[in-house]
Order: C-alpha cells, then structure tokens, then sequence
C-alpha cells in the first residue's frame, strides 16, 4: 500500500484542479474583460441571475440586437446559396469594425436586397404571364383555325342542300332555321382560354364537365416551353387549354373553376390579324423583360458577391458578441451599479493568464479602476476540465460521447488514445487497407493548416477532427494486417517461406491438401499455407474469437483497477471492499480463468474443448476432466 500511495499523482490521468474565483469589473470595462477571457477559454461562471427570466435581464436589449442581426446573416446565407454563389473563404486579415456600424451595414444590405427581390418578382412575374400568353396564343390560334374551318364546312353543306330550294321558308323545318339563324350569328359559340399545371388537367376538365353537364368542348394542348413558379423555383409543366361553351351562365361557371383550379384566362381576339398584332406585340415585351431580368440578376449577383465577401467575419463577430452579452447577463450589478460581480471555476494553473487579461482589458479600456480578482472557498462539486491538444482532442471527445467523468477521477481518454484504435484494428486487420487509411490520414495531416481556416462538409469535418484517430487506426491495421498475413485479404510470403510442404512427389502441385509441416513455425504472423486449406475457417475463426476474449478480458480488468485508484483517491474504502475486490474476484474468476484456459492450450497443443470445461465446472465440479484435463491440479482450482 505505501508503495501505491508513494506512486506518482498521475497529472495526465486526472482532470485539472479547479478553483472558486471571484471577479468585480467596473462598468465601463466590462464587455472587454469578458471578451479576453472568452478568448482565453479558461474561465467558467456561474449563473448569478438563474431566478430572473432571459427577459429581465440587463444585458436584453443587446441580446436582441445580436439576435436580429443573426438573423440577417443567415438571410444573406439563404440568398447567397440560392443564388448558386459560393461563399469565399475567411481572408488572413480583415479591419475589426464595432458592432454598431456592422448593425447599419445589415440593415443597409438587407433594405436593398428585400427590394431587388421584390422587383424581381414582379419581373418574373410579368415575363411569366407574357410567357404564358404567347403560348396561349400559339396553341389557340390552331384550335380556333379548326373550329372556323369546320363551322364553314357545315354553313356550305347545308346552303347547298337545304337552302337552294326556293319554298324553303315555308317547308324548312323549326331546327333548320333555327340552326341557320345561329350559324349565321356564329351558333352563339363563346370560348375562354387559358394556361393550367400539367398535374391539374384532368380534375379541371372533369369539374367542366359536370358543371356543364356536359356542353362544353375541352380542347388541350402540352405548352412548348416550362415555366418558372416563383415559390418552388422550380420548373413546371403547363396545359394550354380552350373551352368552347354557349351561354353566359356556362361562361360564370367556368371562370369560377378556372380561379378555384389556379388556371390563368387569357383573352384571345377571333380575327387571325389581331392575333398576330398582339402576338408580336407580346415578344416584343419578352424581350424587354429578358434583358431588364438579366441586369437586375447581375445586379444582384453582385451584391451577394459583396456581402459574401465579409460574411464569415460579420457572423464570427456576431456569435462572439452574444457569447459576451450572454455571460455578462450571468453576472450582478453591485449596490452602486458601477461595477459587476461574477463568479466562476477556473483551472489553478490558468490563474496567472487570467490576471494578465483582465489586466489588459483594464488597460485597452481606459478604465480608471482595476479588476479585482481573488480566490473564494466553495461547497459545490467544482466542473471537470481536461487540457487536450490537437492530438489527445479527438479521443476526449470521443470519450465524452459516453460520458464525463467526475472532477479528479482518472481520464479513461488517456487509454482510450491507444485501446480505441488497436481494438478497431483487430477487426479491420489488412495491411493493405490500412496503407490507404494511412495515406489518407497524412494528407489531412500535411493540409491541417490550410484546412483550419476553410469551411468544410459535415462528413469532410468529422474526418478532419480525427485525423489523428485515422493515424494510429491505420498503423494499428497494418500492424494486425501483416500478423493475419493478409493484403487486401490475399496472403503474401513476406517473412520467409511456408512451414509446411508437399508430403512426398504426387502433391507437388497441391496448395492445400496433402501439406506436412517440416520446419519452425512461420516467424510472424500467420502462415500463408492456411490460406485455402480445409481448416481455414475454423483455425482463423478460433484464433481471432480467442484472442477477442483476452483482449476483452484485459480491457475491462484495466477499467476495474482504474476503479481501485479512484477509491484510493477519494478514501473511499467502501467502493474498495464492496465494489472492486468482488468485481475483481468475479470476472477473473470466469473470463480469467477462460483466458489462462486458452493461453495454456494455445502452449500445450492440447485439444481439450473449453465450452466442455467451463460449463461442467459448475455443472459437474466433481467429476474428473479425463481428456479437457489441461494442467496439474486443474479440477481442485476449478472447485
């Protein structure tokens, strides 16, 4: 015991010490002292106002600016991206600018590009009802030329055979003259036509048809081009259409489902000359707007461009400045409202760093008072801090995935840095993937300090955290790959030739029956011969399910000994004799003695069979083991 206790304090192991400190800022330095130390990163406070609701807070007002100018930013992200623009990346150095002045730059910014994009909807909008109308002209005029051609062909047939009698008046039929009072005022035939989404069509000339109870004639027609919808943008098939009908109740019912149907009626003139009037008169406009849409495009294009070029920066500065409204709302004014008072956990040996920042800040302020800061005793349990690097960074936070540990207790990332990528080894175990791992892995590494300062992927980010995970993942795969012997699963004769050989001359050609062993065995890893053989499956299957047990084995009997110098750390003798020694006494008891089973028959060459040993030890612990009888006094160790 006096030699464990005598052991080093194991700093890396453990979290930092923390200490209770006070702080009393005047008013006027405050927001820059509470910037340096959020720069520094080393200071945590408490919350002095968690009785107060965000709203009556002092700092609200601030708060709200940030929030809304937030906001704007991510309009402008919005635009930027809908545009098809791509951000640039953050230049090295740019002028700081207050906050203020980048509140007017946003509000300037947004107030402008709000209004070109109002007017560019109303552009659009406009070009798309030309659009439509020119189409509409198209399609109907043909619908029209075939209805006029078919009504003169009726008005001929029926002058020659029915009207060249000259007692026709007297002996024509009711329906005759009816029929030729009507041809002759155009048979009161009435049209509208208009333009529909290809998706809606058939629900529209259903609804025309019972609503008319079937006197109507739906004529149709796939437009030649599609057209933008501003609300998706995206493209959209449409349907001219025209409705011939009779009677101005029909005409009601019929514009009535056009509106409900979203179908735009376009007014087409009869007369084949209006038409083409209005019709070049309609791709004259066209034209027009094409232009006038194409500079207000670049127009805006360039805007975003503009703004584009200082975004990063301005939302950088704005998630910054709420990060310090937010914390100087964690603090209290005094009974003089001239200074605020917070309180916090900082690391023991970031106290000095501390002081030199707010002594900065005191400094660069103006202010003529200083900060006091000072140590205070606390109750509470203080925070865990872990000081990491750009090494031991991924690992933590891999660890911290499953949970934080408690203030002092001993930092399982430390072990994690070589047991996480060994064990993912084990299992991916080819040294062939592993050197494509491992080239992979170094770029990230050679690239580090130009990828610090671009905006990555999700996935392209994940990888570029951890790219010292992929690092030792990687070597440790080369190292399992070259002991399973297997390159991109083929095995190679890396270290000599095979143990085995050919039993006499008729195998010569044989790769996997017939072998004998003649020499020491393969000096590393496995040897190739297994490759193919009979036995292949369950010789590799026993050894990699065997060693997976004592390296399972090993791993949680390191976890249960960081368990004893916790105890020890904290005296809690309790934990010690309740917890560890039976968890301790219990696994090796098991899966201990499984693995000292194995180890043995692996160094015997014995053949026992181990689910026969370790299920009749508590079955039958009496009996003898007969041929599982593995060592010297095996069956009195079992009881």
């Amino acid at each position: 015991m006096e030699y464990i206790d005598n052991m080093p304090l194991m700093d890396l192991m453990r979290s930092e010490k923390m200490t209770f400190v006070q702080l009393i800022i005047p008013a006027e330095s405050a927001h820059r002292a509470i910037t340096y130390l959020g720069q520094l990163g080393l200071l945590q406070f408490r919350d002095l106002n968690a009785e107060k609701s965000p709203f009556q807070r002092t700092f609200v007002n601030q708060v709200k600016r940030c929030v809304e100018m937030a906001r704007k930013l991510r309009y402008f992200k919005d635009q930027i991206h809908k545009a098809g623009l791509l951000l640039p990346p953050l230049p090295a150095s740019q002028p700081d600018t207050e906050l203020e002045e980048i509140e007017i730059q946003l509000a300037e910014h947004e107030h402008e590009l709000i209004e070109m994009n109002a007017n560019s909807e109303k552009l659009r909008q406009s070009y798309n009802e030309l659009l439509e109308f020119k189409m509409v002209l198209q399609k109907a005029s043909g619908f029209l030329v075939s209805s006029s051609s078919h009504t003169t062909d009726r008005e001929i047939e029926l002058d020659e055979n029915v009207y060249s009698n000259d007692n026709h008046g007297d002996t024509a039929s009711l329906l005759e003259q009816e029929m030729h009072s009507e041809l002759s005022n155009q048979s009161g035939v009435r049209f509208i036509s208009g333009i529909i989404c290809k998706s809606k069509v058939l629900q529209f000339e259903r609804m025309l048809f019972r609503a008319t109870r079937g006197n109507m004639l739906f004529n149709q027609a796939v437009a030649d081009d599609e057209i933008l919808d501003p609300s998706s943008n995206e493209m959209v098939e449409k349907i001219v259409f025209v409705v011939f009908f009779s009677g101005e109740q029909a005409r009601t019912k019929i514009l009535k489902i056009c509106e409900a149907f979203s179908a735009n009626c376009y007014p087409v003139p009869e007369d084949t000359t209006k038409r083409r009037q209005i019709t070049q008169e309609v791709l004259s406009r066209l034209s027009e707007l094409e232009t006038t849409l194409d500079a207000g495009l670049r127009h805006r294009d360039k805007a975003l461009t503009s703004i584009g070029y200082h975004l990063t920066k301005w939302i950088n500065m704005v998630k910054t400045q709420k990060a310090v409204y937010d914390t100087l709302n964690m603090l209290n004014f005094d009974v003089t409202k001239k200074c605020l008072v917070g309180e916090g956990w900082c690391p023991i040996f970031a106290k000095t760093k501390i002081q030199e920042a707010l002594q900065r800040a005191t400094f660069d302020s103006s202010s003529q008072v200083g900060i006091i800061f000072h140590v205070m005793d606390a109750v509470e349990s203080p925070p865990t801090y872990f000081r990491t690097n750009r090494f031991t960074n991924a690992f933590q936070e891999i660890v911290d995935a499953y949970g934080v540990a408690k203030y002092q207790e001993a930092n399982p990332a430390v072990y994690t840095i070589v047991t996480f990528p060994f064990l993912f080894a084990v299992m991916f175990g080819d040294w062939g993937h592993g050197i494509c791992l491992l080239l992979g892995a170094l770029v990230l590494i050679a690239r580090e300090s130009k990828l610090c300062s671009q905006k990555l992927g999700s996935f392209m980010e994940m990888l570029f955290g951890g790219r010292y995970v992929l690092l030792l993942m990687s070597i440790f795969s080369i190292y399992c790959g070259l002991i399973y012997n297997e390159f991109f699963s083929v095995p190679f004769h890396i270290f000599g030739d095979s143990a085995y050989k050919c039993r006499d001359a008729t195998c010569s050609d044989a790769q996997t029956v017939g072998l004998i062993k003649y020499k020491d065995p393969y000096p590393f890893g496995v040897d190739p011969s297994w490759r193919g053989s009979r036995s292949e499956l369950p010789f590799l299957n026993s050894l990699k399910m065997k060693m997976s047990i004592l390296l399972g084995v090993a791993q949680m009997n390191l976890g249960i000994i960081l368990s004893y110098f916790n105890a020890r750390f904290f005296s809690s003798s309790l934990d010690i004799k309740y917890q560890f020694i039976p968890q301790i006494i219990f696994l090796n008891s098991l899966f201990g003695y499984l693995s000292l089973l194995v180890v043995v028959k692996w160094c015997t060459g014995s053949q026992a069979d181990l689910y026969h040993v370790m299920i009749y030890m508590f079955l039958s612990p009496f009996e003898a083991l007969g041929e599982n009888r593995l060592f010297w006094g095996q069956s009195v160790l079992q009881v």
